[in-house]
């Protein structure tokens, strides 16, 4: 093997299996793995709580795979990596592709830089099935729908390549000369409020592969139907750990294509394309984040935040279905996903607060925080995105509830103050005789709040919004 040094940095890609821009570096000679946490770049979209709290714990289980050689920083990319190509003489560095925007612009900054010096910069395809510029409608402009961009143009292109197998006989290499090293527990929010989340992840590969594992056993066979049942074990809880690149989508992908094809491997591979859409969006419309996509919803009249803002974060909005998924995000840092649209309509379309609002919660509490899935899905609710008919759709939370949680197991396990309910007014306790309310010990506003809104005066106030608003630009 070539004595070359080479730095792999590690970014969304905190793995050993495949890998490949850590397999092309490691065929190539000694390689520093480093992570650089960049506080230089990001501005408003660095890292929530949440994150920082699982990626301390998958830097740590990484490094243990590493045989402790993995070196984290903290730091301007450009000074820390400058700074280890120069002491350790690299030939080379390799790093694997991220796609928000502000991250291409830097690193597209950066293999300028060191190729300027003789460095070379390779970099590669670890974290998507598909690039978000291969995949374009006929007239080779960018996909706005889900269902074309995922049949028409997914799955009609060249399927994703097989995964790749974890470095052989690879050499590692240490540093302990940096001024801006730092440890993993460093990177951790100082509040230590995120103890709780522990109980619930597994964090780190082994981890990852542990969770596809109990999934394809246990959640796959009922997947298509037991996914929006939020108090049922079909879902996958597989996003935070492709959101850090603990696995891969190709090692999910081909998982399933080792499944007899049926209707449930079909509809999670295409929640992988959901996915790849959102990418696909973000790269098209790197305003994705903080812009309407649909321009005239720049004139909806938003209300402030306020007190309601404050409650709805708090899961104390008087609507069980939404405050028992709000629970359960600052519980676990995780929301099923069907509660996330739920939560989502009931902020944007009931309350008619900005869905920016929503967006930054959860970026700062959901251990799954991606740019890309987070924006693309809170413009899916708030109808300002890619698909127009939205913008009409709301989540009844109590038919919601009634119809995902019929037996009420997950709206008692979040919200116990009301669990000795029937479940015929589980959700909607408002409507409960006072002889039910006090049969079940519950004064409204004082064990849980009164509803802060009527549900269908402000259903009927947001769709008139809409009219309006779809009137004055037509």
């Amino acid at each position: 093997m070539s004595q070359d040094t080479v730095i792999h940095w590690f970014r969304q890609d905190l793995r050993l299996a495949d890998n490949p821009a850590l397999l092309s570096a490691s065929k190539r000679g000694r390689v520093v793995p480093v992570f650089i946490l960049d506080e230089d770049n990001p501005g408003k979209f660095a890292a929530g709580g949440a994150s920082r709290w699982w990626l301390s714990h998958s830097l740590a289980s990484l490094a243990r795979s590493l045989g402790g050689h993995l070196s984290i920083y903290k730091g301007n990319p450009s000074d820390v990596l400058s700074d280890i190509a120069h002491r350790f003489q690299v030939s080379a560095i390799y790093w694997n592709r991220c796609y928000e925007p502000w991250r291409m612009h830097r690193d597209a900054a950066l293999k300028i830089h060191f190729k300027t010096q003789g460095i070379d910069v390779q970099s590669h395809n670890g974290s998507l099935l598909w690039e978000p510029w291969s995949i374009r409608k006929d007239d080779g402009t960018p996909h706005r729908v889900f269902s074309s961009f995922y049949r028409k143009g997914c799955l009609k292109s060249d399927q994703p390549r097989a995964p790749l197998s974890q470095p052989e006989q690879a050499t590692y290499i240490g540093d302990s000369g940096s001024p801006h090293a730092c440890k993993p527990q460093e990177l951790l929010p100082q509040n230590r409020w995120y103890e709780k989340l522990e109980p619930y992840w597994h964090i780190g590969e082994e981890g990852a592969h542990a969770r596809l594992k109990a999934f394809l056993e246990e959640g796959l066979p009922q997947y298509k139907t037991g996914r929006n049942y939020p108090f049922s074990p079909f879902v996958s809880r597989l996003s935070p750990f492709l959101r850090n690149g603990e696995i891969s989508p190709h090692q999910i992908w081909h998982e399933m294509l080792n499944i007899l094809r049926n209707k449930h491997v079909d509809h999670f591979c295409s929640e992988l394309g959901w996915r790849e859409f959102a990418y696909h969006l973000l790269y098209h419309y790197p305003d994705l984040p903080t812009k309407n996509l649909r321009p005239m919803f720049d004139t909806f009249p938003w209300k402030d935040g306020g007190p309601r803002l404050h409650a709805w974060r708090k899961g104390e909005t008087g609507i069980p279905m939404v405050d028992a998924g709000m629970r359960e995000l600052w519980e676990t840092g995780y929301m099923h996903n069907r509660v996330r649209m739920i939560a989502g309509s009931f902020l944007v379309k009931n309350l008619g607060i900005h869905w920016t609002h929503g967006e930054r919660w959860f970026w700062d509490t959901l251990v799954d925080a991606d740019l890309a899935s987070n924006s693309a899905g809170w413009q899916w609710v708030a109808g300002s995105g890619s698909d127009a008919a939205t913008y009409f759709r709301m989540f009844n939370p109590v038919l919601q509830g009634q119809k995902f949680d019929p037996d009420g197991n997950y709206v008692r396990r979040w919200i116990p103050e009301i669990a000795s309910l029937p479940t015929e007014y589980l959700f909607n306790p408002w409507e409960a005789p006072d002889s039910v309310l006090s049969a079940a010990g519950i004064k409204l506003g004082e064990i849980y709040p009164a509803p802060m809104i009527d549900l269908k005066q402000s259903r009927d106030a947001a769709q008139a919004a809409f009219e309006s608003l779809k009137k004055d630009h037509e």
